[in-house]
């Protein structure tokens, strides 16, 4: 894996059915080396720290394997780095192999998965189109959040190195395809198997604890 573009963003007002919503999505690339501390990347923001940033979720990374599909689905010639509000587009991204709690390395800073992207109505805005969020739900192609468990510095085109697998292996997209199908046989297993490790989300260890 490797980092094709870093992308941030301060919140700004956008009108959404005829009221101001404050968003940081909209995320463009910028250059250089960019410094990252345990809430987030130099220069960004989140506008809701009640279901975006903190901790557990300080930097999103989306894959650029994605795009393609995408472009192809949206019948678009192209989308910019940063389109799903992601501050990591990483070339190589794959949800049904990357783990939660598996410890990645960029440049001198040390990340861990610790859950899926469960997509809001912000991303309909972004995209001008209410059934993003649905649509996106529905695709699987999620990408993951990141804890900073090593604060440093970054820059695209850093390779991007797994140094410890997390936990019992439980992969990002096997995860979210059980949280979006919870009677399906294999799910409560998942949940319980996603609950040892010690890097997921409290908001997802609260929710699957809730469903066990």
């Amino acid at each position: 894996m490797k980092i094709e573009s870093i992308n941030v963003a301060t919140p700004i007002e956008k009108l959404h059915d005829g009221r101001k919503i404050l968003t940081g999505i909209f995320k463009s690339p910028v250059q250089g080396a960019v410094s990252v501390t345990k809430l987030n990347l130099a220069g960004d923001g989140q506008a809701d720290l009640t279901v975006h940033g903190g901790v557990d979720k300080a930097v999103y990374a989306y894959s650029l394997d994605h795009y393609a599909y995408w472009q192809e689905m949206l019948k678009v010639q192209s989308l910019p780095y940063g389109q799903f509000g992601e501050n990591l587009t990483i070339a190589g991204l794959d949800e049904a192999s990357s783990c939660i709690g598996d410890q990645l390395q960029i440049g001198t800073t040390v990340f861990a998965i610790t859950q899926p992207r469960q997509p809001c109505f912000k991303l309909g805005i972004r995209f001008d189109d209410s059934e993003m969020p649905r649509l996106f739900t529905k695709s699987a192609r999620t990408g993951f959040y990141l804890k900073v468990l090593r604060e440093g510095r970054l820059t695209a085109g850093d390779e991007v190195t797994t140094i410890e697998r997390g936990k019992g292996e439980v992969s990002v997209k096997e995860l979210f395809l059980a949280y979006f199908n919870p009677t399906a046989k294999e799910s409560k297993a998942v949940y319980a198997r996603a609950l040892e490790v010690p890097d997921l989300s409290a908001s997802w260890r609260t929710s699957i604890s809730n469903r066990l």
